[in-house]
């Protein structure tokens, strides 16, 4: 059983989007998804708020985070906000912030419930393994660039069923969770070729719309405004 006060809990953000400029402060529905995201984990039934931390490099998003909700944030650095590939420079914190563990959420899926993120956190603690990261469960068929199907066949099928299919488990992109000192070895959550070496945890498929592009934005908006969302 890990003790939640070892845990930080971080949403890390910026403005510099290239696909949807400045996504994370733009209006939806009228408000905004970095917002969105902070007011749920302020929500959240079992984290510390105290634990919250806020990684960021703007001033706007400083002024979301501290001024409107006192929440802790972190100065993230102008490398880290404009690197992609850099594990240890975009998690610059790895190694500043005194915790063991860390829960990284994503603020780019706008429908991820409060109870699905204490969910999440529960079976965290709970579990012996140090890393869980929220998968989406597909029924679905897939070739690789070759044209090779790698979807095993369902036995006695002649055409494609999706209800026969053996599920596929796809990368959510929305919950995170990891020893931190990991990080500072170029690691993050465990091994991903070996077999079992990173724990999942099944998310709904709606609340793992993630928004990369600007249909995505378009269409999660209108979803939320629909009340297709109950956190």
């Amino acid at each position: 059983m890990k003790n939640i006060d070892s845990i930080v809990f971080i949403v890390q953000a910026r403005l510099n989007s290239e696909r949807v400029p400045g996504k994370m402060l733009r209006p939806f529905a009228d408000k905004n998804l970095f917002g969105i995201i902070l007011d749920k984990l302020l929500s959240s039934k079992i984290i510390p708020s105290e634990n919250i931390r806020a990684s960021v490099y703007e001033e706007e998003l400083f002024a979301e985070a501290n001024l409107m909700r006192n929440i802790r944030t972190f100065d993230r650095s102008k490398e880290s906000a404009n690197n992609d590939n850099d594990l240890k420079k975009i998690y610059e914190w790895h190694d500043k912030l005194p915790y063991e563990y860390v829960v990284i959420i994503s603020g780019c899926s706008p429908m991820l419930e409060v109870d699905t993120i204490d969910r999440f956190v529960t079976e965290f603690i709970t579990q012996e393994e140090e890393n869980l990261f929220g998968v989406v469960k597909r029924k679905q068929y897939y070739w690789n660039k070759k044209g090779a199907l790698i979807t095993p066949w369902p036995e006695g099928q002649t055409i494609m069923n999706t209800k026969a299919v053996e599920p596929t488990l796809e990368a959510g992109h929305v919950l995170y969770a990891s020893r931190m000192d990991l990080i500072g070895h170029n690691k993050f959550m465990g091994n991903f070729e070996k077999e079992g070496g990173i724990k999942l945890f099944e998310i709904n498929e709606l609340e793992a719309f993630d928004i990369d592009y600007q249909w995505q934005f378009d269409a999660a908006e209108h979803l939320y405004e629909k009340g297709l969302y109950n956190s």
